[in-house]
């Protein structure tokens, strides 16, 4: 299967494990959207039933510039453009708190997704490793999933994206304000950073204290069953071939993962954490792209916060 990723860009990193174009500097809005192949429109079409010639209520999303159908949605569906979804950007740019980070397509153009760094420091956790904050909005051109803004905590060792650990009131307080206004005042703008910082450094305190607690291979069982949903009356070593392999994965990147044997990562829930996310970064999927597509726009998503939220019981 070809990669989903059909073009991106990425500041000074690599990104997503080389799927895509590294540059130097965070670009402005109108290069953004260009690097990122995001330079098209989407339109609506109406669907006809060949037989009789009757029209449907759904339509049909095209994309402009190659006629590809996207996807098929209800008659109440206003399409989000590309431009728009930049220009979400554009005060947040414009106060001087956040630049442009990562943006891309997935899918043939199905989906979209801009990531924007919040220039505000990192979080250390323990020495070497450190959190950085990101506000990330991404969209979908085939009606299965809503527009969703959010901040997002990004391991930097080796880019895992992480849960944040708390109810992430920013990310709300952020949708609303571009809902009722499209005119967002500078006060607003850092009054929301603001609280997303502090909701940021809450969120770094509790990967603090799953640093600071200690793991033992009866706790690392207990969260993998968690987590792959074996019962506790089923012995690890009866289990399926593809489960057994899944658990030598996130077990073997608990020992040798990205910062694993930084003191404080090393033998800690913190660590335990992190071998999961490495495991849905790099491992589950079939390829790097459906990784991506996973952890932003479906399953992987959800499987990040369940991992926190169990590694957390842990503490």
């Amino acid at each position: 299967m070809s990669h989903l990723v059909q073009s991106m860009f990425s500041v000074s990193t690599v990104p997503w494990h080389g799927l895509g174009e590294v540059i130097q500097e965070a670009p402005t809005l109108t290069d953004g959207i260009k690097l990122a192949g995001m330079d098209w429109e989407v339109g609506l079409e109406d669907l006809i039933i060949q037989s009789d010639n009757r029209k449907v209520p759904n339509r049909a999303v095209v994309r402009q510039d190659n006629k590809e159908i996207l996807g098929v949605v209800g008659p109440r569906y206003v399409p989000l453009q590309n431009i728009e979804t930049f220009n979400w950007f554009q005060p947040y740019l414009d106060s001087g708190e956040v630049e442009l980070h990562t943006a891309g397509v997935l899918d043939e153009g199905r989906k979209v997704w801009v990531l924007a760094k919040v220039k505000r420091d990192n979080e250390e956790i323990v020495k070497g490793d450190e959190v950085a904050k990101f506000i990330l909005l991404s969209n979908s051109h085939d009606g299965t999933t809503a527009i969703r803004s959010g901040f997002t905590p990004i391991r930097v060792v080796c880019a895992n994206t992480l849960a944040l650990a708390h109810h992430d009131k920013a990310s709300k307080l952020l949708r609303v304000r571009h809902t009722q206004s499209s005119k967002i005042n500078l006060e607003n703008i850092r009054a929301t950073i603001d609280l997303a910082n502090e909701e940021f450094k809450a969120t770094a305190e509790q990967y603090r204290k799953l640093a600071a607690k200690g793991i033992n291979q009866k706790d690392v069982g207990r969260f993998v069953r968690k987590m792959l949903d074996i019962k506790e009356d089923v012995s690890l070593t009866t289990v399926s071939t593809k489960t057994k392999n899944i658990i030598e994965d996130i077990v073997s990147r608990l020992e040798t993962g990205y910062g694993a044997s930084l003191p404080g990562v090393k033998g800690t829930a913190w660590g335990l954490y992190n071998a999961y996310t490495e495991y849905l970064n790099y491992s589950k999927g079939r390829n790097n792209s459906n990784r991506m597509d996973a952890l932003w726009f479906g399953t992987g998503f959800n499987d990040n916060k369940a991992a926190l939220d169990a590694v957390c019981e842990l503490v």
